[in-house]
């Protein structure tokens, strides 16, 4: 195959995502062995293998400084960074920023001596002078979203925040639901700040205006979701749908909607954000906007290494992935408001406890004593 082999190429290929085979080549454990042959073969037929090990040529370190990586979201970054790394002839160092003593100034510091080929950034929020540091660096700085701060001289790379978060409220809107809540991570961050304008824009193309009390801002994560989900459905009026701004704090809700007696997508309707693998652990399993995480840090890496090859400038260049809905089940339409009964929409696995499998419900959705919500 003619030019540079991309992981795209390599995925259509084998007939399976780009995720699959960032995951493939970052030998994570839970791929199928026929899956692992049917990449490795495809790597081999493009010429991606081939050129994988030229790049091993290169060597150096290539740092990833993230806020921690505990979370589904943050292990698809990780993923895909270090299979695009050992593509390129990297060695990735993670380093979680998470510590109240972590300084990057600090940091920036221990590397002086012996400078990385390359620093991805993956923080919620970064201070100038923090950047400043990291940038005096003689190393290629790349900015992978949700940073809430860029500077415009050093590239970053993003997804399509707005656009997912209008397709995320324009379908909870085309089912029927007229009181959607939304819960974003800090408002400090343009990622949140983007989706929140696309849950609005939707919004605007029904004609309709948003209550503000249905909008929450949250950290990301489970307990997020939990805290918020449960301050939206303790309302006098509460939201028949919720668009949360992860798939952790869509979790949340599931929490906070199982501890209040109610099912989805019977009662709540609900839709993450990001498509880890969460989403399939949850029961019923979670609707989601698919950000392309793997990719992203694929993405960082290619640019970082196109600085060392001097093949074109990044500085200052913005790459936007785009981000696309994956509907599961669950949403359906609100019971008994516009969008009618959901008769014979609810999904399995939506039974009363003690059907699921044991250890398998991360955020449960219990039917035993539910009670029936009012629709808008």
């Amino acid at each position: 195959m003619a030019g540079r082999v991309t992981m795209a190429q390599v995925a259509r290929a084998a007939g399976v995502s780009v995720s699959t085979v960032s995951r493939v080549l970052g030998d994570r454990p839970d791929i199928s062995e026929e899956t692992r042959h049917r990449v490795a073969r495809a790597a081999e037929e493009t010429g991606y293998a081939a050129r994988r090990g030229r790049g091993q040529q290169r060597g150096g370190l290539l740092d990833v400084l993230i806020e921690g990586f505990t979370t589904a979201w943050a292990g698809e970054l990780i993923a895909g960074a270090q299979a695009a790394a050992f593509s390129q002839g990297f060695t990735l160092a993670v380093t979680a920023t998470s510590h109240p003593r972590f300084r990057i100034s600090d940091w920036v510091e221990t590397r002086r001596a012996r400078p990385p080929e390359g620093v991805i950034l993956v923080l919620s929020r970064a201070r100038h002078d923090e950047i400043t540091a990291l940038a005096s660096l003689p190393a290629p700085l790349i900015l992978l979203d949700p940073v809430g701060t860029s500077d415009p001289t050093i590239p970053t790379v993003g997804t399509t925040n707005w656009s997912g978060g209008a397709a995320a409220t324009r379908h909870l809107l085309e089912l029927g639901h007229r009181r959607v809540g939304f819960i974003g991570g800090s408002p400090e961050m343009s990622c949140t700040r983007e989706r929140h304008e696309g849950y609005l824009a939707a919004h605007r193309e029904f004609s309709l205006d948003p209550d503000p009390a249905l909008t929450r801002y949250g950290n990301f994560l489970v307990t997020g979701g939990a805290e918020h989900g449960a301050a939206l459905l303790d309302l006098a009026d509460p939201p028949t749908a919720v668009f949360a701004g992860s798939d952790g704090q869509a979790a949340g809700v599931y929490q906070a909607a199982r501890a209040r007696g109610l099912r989805i997508p019977v009662d709540l309707s609900v839709v993450g954000f990001d498509d880890t693998v969460l989403c399939a652990m949850l029961a019923p399993p979670l609707t989601t906007v698919r950000q392309p995480l793997a990719e992203m840090a694929t993405e960082g890496v290619r640019l970082i290494a196109q600085e060392h090859a001097r093949s074109g400038s990044t500085a200052g260049r913005r790459v936007e992935l785009a981000t696309s809905l994956v509907v599961r089940q669950s949403t359906a339409p609100p019971t008994g408001g516009a969008g009618g009964e959901p008769a014979g929409n609810e999904p399995a696995g939506n039974e009363p406890a003690g059907n699921e499998p044991a250890g398998n419900e991360p955020a449960g959705n219990e039917t035993g004593r539910n009670t029936k919500r009012r629709a808008s």
